[in-house]
């Protein structure tokens, strides 16, 4: 950290958080970016989607994306914030909000953004974890073209899961939906299945099965396997969110179809937080972006920053000139 109080401070430097910096920085703001380095598509070996950098690997557009944050003048240190906490005193260097870094070290800013993301938190079912972003899915539109037309199977575990089969029955004519725990198809779904030639089959899943580093298969509890070669789950969205919990935002949970998806924290439509001065982009406020999404909204949310402190600026002047 080349100094010690910055316009802006943004926790987390994945697509939010440096598109956030970029504008922020094109803006002659002084701007840091604390990353941790543990970017939520990490297992993913291509982002879909984004215009213009379709299939690019995940590093690879970061890593694009930290040096045209760098050319403009912005910062980007590798490190986990603890907490932060607002400042007190008035005046033109007082207030705003101090960082804590695990070890200690301390920086201010005027004005923070907070891109931490989410944790995918997966069901508990054995070599689940282990095949995550490879052949264990939840968004289509994010990994249905890889696996179009190959045998997919939709593990259910709560209300969301016939809304699940019937989407991704659009990439495949084989989707077969494994009732595991989730509820019993009410008749209308039964039927609403059976149109689409969407088999279900009943009993829970033990485990997965996997031949030369391949998916192939979803074991039933019974010792039945039925090949598949991906498998569609819904994780718990969880939003990194104890930074903004320090600064006393809670989160709040997400329901989608009758059924909590994860936790979020609640902002603007520009991502003001409840907190004057603290503000959040990406998936720690809206679990279901996308990547490009995500940087989207980094985009306009550094936008209403820059606003905010160009309005602070030009009180600070006004008061100065009154002084005279």
């Amino acid at each position: 950290m080349k100094q010690q109080r910055y316009d802006v401070v943004i926790v987390g430097g994945g697509a939010a958080g440096l598109s956030g910096a970029l504008t922020l920085a094109r803006a002659r703001r002084s701007v840091l970016v604390i990353d941790a380095g543990e970017p939520r598509n990490a297992p993913a070996s291509h982002v879909h989607n984004y215009l213009g950098r379709e299939s690019i690997p995940p590093g690879e557009l970061l890593a694009i994306g930290r040096g045209e944050v760098a050319g403009y003048g912005g910062e980007i240190v590798e490190g986990r914030v603890a907490s932060a906490e607002r400042l007190p005193g008035e005046g033109e260097k007082a207030g705003g909000f101090r960082v804590v870094l695990e070890g200690g070290s301390t920086v201010e800013a005027r004005r923070l953004l907070v891109t931490t993301g989410l944790v995918d938190e997966l069901p508990p079912v054995p070599g689940l974890a282990e095949r995550w972003g490879r052949e264990v899915l939840h968004c289509p539109y994010c990994h249905g073209r890889e696996v179009a037309d190959r045998p997919i199977g939709v593990l259910s575990t709560g209300p969301l899961a016939v809304h699940q089969a019937l989407m991704w029955r659009q990439w495949s004519d084989d989707v077969t939906l494994f009732r595991h725990t989730g509820p019993e198809p009410t008749d209308e779904e039964y039927e609403q299945l059976a149109a689409r030639g969407v088999a279900v089959v009943d009993g829970e899943v033990s485990g997965l099965e996997v031949t030369d580093d391949r998916f192939t298969g979803v074991r039933l509890a019974g010792g039945r396997v039925v090949p598949r070669e991906a498998l569609v789950i819904q994780a718990r969205f969880t939003a990194r969110s104890a930074v903004l919990e320090s600064l006393g935002l809670v989160p709040v949970a997400q329901e989608m179809g009758g059924e909590v998806i994860g936790t979020y924290i609640p902002t603007d439509p520009v991502g003001a937080t409840e907190v004057p001065g603290v503000w959040a982009a990406g998936n720690v406020t809206r679990l279901t972006e996308q990547v490009i999404g995500a940087a989207a909204a980094g985009l306009m949310t550094a936008g209403a920053i820059n606003g905010d402190l160009i309005a602070e600026d030009t009180r600070t002047a006004v008061e100065a000139r009154r002084r005279g």
